[in-house]
């Protein structure tokens, strides 16, 4: 091809600037500065030492055994797969921001660890609330107002009609210091579902010293096994919006205020819809192999409300003096119907419900009959025993599965 000079001088031009632009990609691998996707939507793999931050539209992969900082939010955006393989750290960096991860509706997390090499999610600031947890919406159904909601942080929407909605795999994962306060009424949990469907993989996962609740269902269909919350101030498991999974061995731990520093809420604090004790799908749960240990106060223990149903089976409640409450009108008829049960399942402590009177409930959303020891005790297999009191050892002596490095915490 025959060149002008002016032709010639741009050309060569160009070619240095190439150049120069491969030189400076090829040096720029050591600043583990934040690594956005390539443009095109190519798959990219992110080496140890990077920062995560910001959005990815691509499949973005981390490296086994490697290390990375969050800053900010780590949003996973439809069509994209975050993997995370065996050992990885992720630690959010103290810098007064809301660091979380979020899965959005058509994102995939694929996180396995291995009972050994876990998968490890903390913060450089190692107290609770240091920052926001992980949250992972899905397509599967809830009853937030228009069967659609958004979530607590990111203001994602959730929910729809897949029940069997796969947001991905969360295996051998442990979650320690969550819960960032956002504002006076919102703060972020360890692990939250939202609207996640029955096509999600969810076990051995380990919620360690939040400062809200260790694990959330807002709705959803997910299944789990293999849970434990310790010393989350707020509540160590919550559900509301219609939540219809089953969980199979969970165990909630809460040491006593003198020793961590700050108090710890209900073991489990279940809801239906706060606004409606009747919206459909109604919560309903089942819970299989349960271990609950408070942490000596005299609030709640398990506190079943605003018209939840539940399946419990195989249960020990112990170390709160409410260990059992049921508060609403639906929730006890469903209890005294057979629509929901407590069976083979010991307590220690009071078993009441809540006195209501017009004063602490002006709306009578919670008059109904008495739910006490005679009902749960006709239930099938049920004890109370006022002197029972258990240790985290006792627990791990009695929850074989609790074994290996993934429940291991300071």
């Amino acid at each position: 091809m025959k060149m002008n000079m002016r032709t010639m001088r741009n050309y060569w031009l160009s070619v240095a600037f190439l150049g120069g632009m491969s030189l400076l990609t090829a040096c720029g691998g050591d600043d583990n500065g934040p690594t956005p996707p390539p443009p095109g939507g190519e798959d990219v793999t992110l080496q140890s030492g990077a920062t995560l931050q910001g959005d990815i539209s691509a499949n973005t992969s981390l490296v086994a055994d490697g290390t990375y900082k969050l800053s900010g939010r780590y949003t996973v955006k439809a069509g994209a797969t975050l993997t995370i393989p065996a050992g990885v750290t992720i630690e959010a960096v103290d810098d007064q921001t809301i660091d979380y991860i979020l899965v959005e509706q058509g994102g995939k997390i694929i996180a396995q660890g291995t009972a050994e090499n876990p998968i490890v999610m903390t913060a450089e600031l190692k107290q609770a609330g240091a920052w926001g947890g992980i949250h992972i919406c899905g397509n599967a159904p809830t009853n937030a107002e228009g069967g659609v909601g958004s979530s607590e942080i990111g203001g994602a929407t959730y929910g729809g009609n897949i029940t069997d909605d796969n947001s991905g795999i969360l295996q051998y994962v442990r979650v320690e210091y969550g819960g960032y306060t956002i504002t006076e009424d919102t703060e972020a949990n360890g692990f939250t579902f939202y609207g996640v469907g029955s096509g999600t993989t969810v076990d051995h996962c380990v919620a360690y010293k939040g400062s809200d609740d260790g694990f959330e269902w807002f709705g959803g269909t997910v299944n789990a096994s293999n849970l434990v919350s310790i010393n989350n101030s707020d509540d160590s498991f919550d559900w509301t919006e219609g939540w219809n999974g089953t969980v199979t061995n969970l165990v909630a731990y809460q040491a006593p205020a003198n020793e961590l520093g700050y108090d710890c809420d209900c073991l489990i604090e279940a809801d239906n819809n706060e606004n409606n004790f009747e919206s459909t799908p109604v919560s309903h749960p089942t819970l299989n192999n349960l271990v609950l240990v408070g942490n000596g106060s005299d609030s709640e223990g398990v506190r079943l409300r605003r018209g939840t149903g539940v399946n419990i089976n195989n249960g020990i409640f112990c170390n709160k003096g409410e260990i059992l409450k049921v508060e609403s009108p639906q929730t006890q008829a469903s209890l005294t119907d057979g629509g929901s049960k407590i069976t083979n399942t010991t307590i220690s402590g009071t078993m009441i419900n809540e006195a209501i009177t017009a004063e602490n409930d002006p709306d009578g959303k919670y008059t109904g009959k008495e739910w006490d020891n005679a009902d749960f005790l006709a239930s099938a297999g049920n004890r109370v025993d006022t002197n029972l009191s258990l240790s985290f050892d006792d627990i791990k002596a009695q929850c074989t599965w609790l074994t290996g490095a993934w429940a291991e915490v300071e």
